[in-house]
């Protein structure tokens, strides 16, 4: 039997206002929401063209034209508008809403009389519905638009776009199952299994959750319906690496509950396992949650980069094999890491530990803050750990690293996604029950809610990672009688709670410290210790070596071009350099700054026509100078790098 399920306090009882990402998320509704709103109107020079919102007017019959764009374009409308919801939800803004409602009406109008939305399939190939579904990211689609008029629905409670998806849901639910009528397949990239759960969760309607149970158990048994698919002489093949499929890239290769590893494309893989926990807990099944544990724990203890990235593997965007974790060529799509995200919190909810957070946090700390500039209006889609401008080269390998971020991308799942993370940052916070509140993300923010049946205010001060102090008022209206549970992060040291100034003691469970009293106005205050350490992989990584990264608290930090020189692998570290901290205001807003003193290969003994000689390589003394990863490519574009070479 599961613990009953933890959940996020709604977006609209919590107000974050943190110096930390401030930089981030107050951005969004002035800059990334209207700079993301002119691409997808096609209305910024220069960036990758979206035809997004041209395609649905022209599905509405306001514009006559052909159908341009990837397949599944009409999700990035759909991110956007889960992104203005969250928004929406945090800080009104009528004109914004105005501008959301009416893209809802005009996807009102573009849906199809059955309820049917997909303008590729209703311009392009119109009349071949559900027949390429290994390639058609119809479903995919579908869960997108599920998902925001989901969000949409909490933060205006407006009725329109709920009930434009739930006649598209009822579709699906009517044409895939198990019946004979029905189509027996699923889908080719998952994302309408965790959407429909979402459905059922505010509806009730037990067709929702029913049909994304069948969609995840009829994955993977044989025949592969893929497969089968393919070789009908009906299919429509949209990608030309897709000609040689293999079932594991789309984790269909076996049914999940004999998956124990991450295989495949990365982001289909982890909004699937997203699925999956949800379904573990919903129907009570121990063998889909030890699953869920199992994949968990080979990606974050073997395929996962320091980072909190995932997939390795430019070629199909993937997971490769155990410790193969290249850093100047490795993929970690910026969705893959945004679905890990997801992934975590709700393995955490379930499971009410306080590891899969330690996880979460290094991700939307590194990864997904290196997604976006600090301007809000570039991106990136691939996020590697070294970066060398000149061999990022068209047609090679190399040439899906980007040196510097981009406007847009042909294929833009990445930067809508990083919207919708940053808006709903709070759900990530806390996570409660009737009794227990979890303290989740060290991020300053006013909370007012009910526990317990009692009304309480949290208040959360900190300026963390700056510091490692925080302070958390608790008011109640009488005294209320809950538990409060308190994140230790797996590099604290010298954790410490005080109430009222005086020493507390406290039980741990699961990583979490748990404080249960009667509240009324009390002050806890939490500090402990971060140094900056120097950390080593796994010796089976082999990309690593005899290197060594710098961690301080949940951020990892890199070598810039701009700070030290070129040529920065040329760099060894003593595995005993003294690491040490300053906070400069200046920079990026205010950072943490780490020096420490290493040597340096010279050329100057190298003449421009010699590529090797016999030569014992002259030494000089150098200052690295490291900054956060999530901060790199924020100034004059060069090198990078996070692992250094050691000198043994």
């Amino acid at each position: 039997m599961l613990n009953k399920r933890l959940h996020s306090f709604p977006l609209k009882a919590m107000k974050i206002d943190d110096c930390y990402w401030n930089k981030y998320t107050k951005l969004v509704p002035d800059v990334v929401l209207p700079y993301q709103w002119k691409i997808l109107n096609d209305q910024e020079k220069d960036a990758a063209p979206s035809y997004c919102l041209q395609n649905f007017k022209i599905a509405a019959g306001e514009l006559k034209g052909e159908r341009k764009g990837v397949v599944f374009s009409d999700s990035d409308v759909a991110k956007w508008l889960e992104a203005v919801a969250y928004s929406l939800e945090t800080t009104p803004n009528p004109e914004l809403e105005k501008t959301a409602d009416a893209v809802i009406a005009l996807i009102g109008r573009a849906q199809c009389d059955d309820g049917y939305i997909n303008t590729y399939f209703t311009l392009k190939e119109h009349g071949k519905r559900w027949i390429s579904l290994t390639e058609g990211h119809e479903l995919y689609t579908a869960g997108h638009l599920i998902e925001a008029a989901v969000a949409y629905y909490h933060a205006t409670g407006k009725e329109a776009f709920f009930k434009i998806v739930c006649r598209f849901a009822d579709l699906i639910c009517k044409v895939f199952g198990t019946e004979e009528n029905q189509i027996h397949g699923y889908p080719g990239h998952q994302e309408i299994e965790l959407a429909l759960i979402k459905l059922y969760d505010v509806t009730g309607k037990k067709e929702y959750i029913e049909t994304a149970k069948y969609f995840i158990d009829a994955r993977g048994h044989q025949p592969n319906y893929f497969v089968e698919e393919m070789q009908r002489p009906n299919y429509i093949q949209i990608f030309p690496e897709f000609s040689n499929y293999n079932p594991v890239y789309s984790q269909s290769d076996k049914p999940v509950r004999e998956q124990t590893a991450a295989e495949g494309h990365a982001v289909r893989g982890t909004y699937m396992y997203c699925a999956m926990a949800d379904l573990a807990f919903y129907y009570e099944d121990e063998k889909l949650l030890k699953c869920c544990e199992k994949i968990w724990d080979n990606i974050v203890h073997k395929r996962m980069y320091i980072t909190g990235s995932i997939g390795s593997s430019a070629h199909l965007e993937r997971f490769t094999a155990d410790y193969d974790l290249p850093n100047s060529s490795n993929y970690s799509e910026t969705c893959a890491s945004i679905g890990l995200v997801l992934f975590g919190k709700r393995m955490a909810q379930i499971n009410r530990d306080a590891s899969y957070f330690d996880v979460v946090e290094r991700t939307l700390y590194n990864t997904v803050r290196s997604g976006i500039s600090l301007e809000g209006n570039r991106y990136f889609y691939v996020n590697p750990l070294e970066v060398w401008p000149d061999n990022c080269l068209a047609d090679t390998a190399m040439q899906h690293v980007k040196p510097v971020r981009q406007k847009w991308f042909d294929i833009a799942c990445c930067p809508t996604n990083v919207a919708r993370t940053l808006t709903s940052l709070g759900q990530y916070i806390y996570s409660s029950d009737d009794e227990n509140v979890y303290i989740n993300l060290f991020i300053q923010n006013d909370l007012h809610t009910e526990i317990a049946g009692n009304d309480v205010m949290l208040k959360l001060v900190t300026d963390f990672p700056k510091s490692s102090s925080l302070s958390l008022q608790v008011t109640t209206k009488g005294v209320s009688d809950f538990s409060i549970h308190i994140r230790i992060p797996d590099y604290a040291e010298n954790f410490h709670i005080a109430i009222g100034g005086k020493p507390e003691a406290y039980s741990v469970n699961k990583g979490y410290a748990c404080i249960k009293r009667c509240w009324h106005d009390e002050q806890i205050d939490i500090t402990f210790d971060m140094p900056a350490k120097l950390v080593s992989a796994n010796p089976n990584v082999r990309a690593d070596s005899n290197k060594v990264a710098i961690v301080r608290g949940p951020e990892i930090f890199c070598l810039e071009e701009t700070d030290n020189f070129k040529n920065l692998p040329s760099a060894f570290i003593s595995r005993s350099a003294k690491l040490e901290e300053h906070y400069d205001e200046t920079l990026f807003g205010g950072t943490t700054v780490i020096t420490c003193r290493a040597k340096k290969i010279s050329d100057e003994n190298w003449n421009n026509d010699e590529l090797y000689k016999a030569a014992k390589p002259m030494i000089e003394e150098v200052t690295l100078t490291a900054i956060p990863y999530g901060y790199w490519c924020n100034r004059t574009p060069g090198e990078m790098l996070v692992w250094l070479n050691t000198i043994l």
